[in-house]
């Protein structure tokens, strides 16, 4: 292959992060386990998800970030992504209930952005009612994982590139 052939192909298989303006203030809300594919993530998981993020939508100064995770999992994402904020719930949607709790009114006059980073249909209703007072959506997600709702909710969806854990249905899949 030439060199200007794949000069010329560079931007299709590179995306560049997008590029805020300075003063743009965002609420990253982080679903862990819908980040790397599946419950009580490893220190590698968190630190892919991690990457996938700074590459996709980087993280700016001034901005917060919440991750929520189920208690068996906090030890791992607390040791391995430090000063953030942490929501913890166990259970069935544990994560996702105790991100939903962080999303009151105050959002809006406090942010300027609100960025999740899951693919759960879970968080549709909540991001359209937001995105419909004006705040700018983002989900950040895989796109095998991402629930059409919350696709057509959200103001703007970005794709993560990292790999996942292959969930229960990809090992089916495989094993069959």
């Amino acid at each position: 292959m030439s060199s200007s052939l794949l000069a010329s192909q560079l931007p299709e298989l590179v995306t560049p992060p997008p590029v805020r303006q300075a003063g743009i203030r965002c609420l990253y809300l982080v679903d862990i386990e819908n980040a790397v594919g599946g419950p009580c993530p490893c220190n590698t998981d968190v630190l892919g998800a991690r990457a996938a993020l700074a590459a996709a939508y980087p993280v700016q100064e001034g901005d917060l970030v919440v991750i929520g995770v189920a208690h068996n999992g906090l030890l791992e994402v607390g040791c391995s992504w430090t000063g953030v904020r942490y929501v913890v719930r166990s259970g069935p949607d544990g994560a996702e209930l105790a991100l939903l709790d962080e999303l009151n009114d105050a959002v809006v006059a406090r942010f300027d952005e609100l960025v999740i980073v899951s693919g759960d249909g879970k968080f549709a209703d909540r991001v359209a009612e937001l995105a419909s007072l004006g705040l700018p959506t983002t989900v950040v997600a895989h796109a095998e994982s991402l629930s059409n709702r919350l696709r057509l909710a959200a103001t703007k969806v970005v794709y993560l590139e990292s790999e996942r854990r292959p969930g229960p249905s990809a090992v089916a899949m495989e094993v069959a």
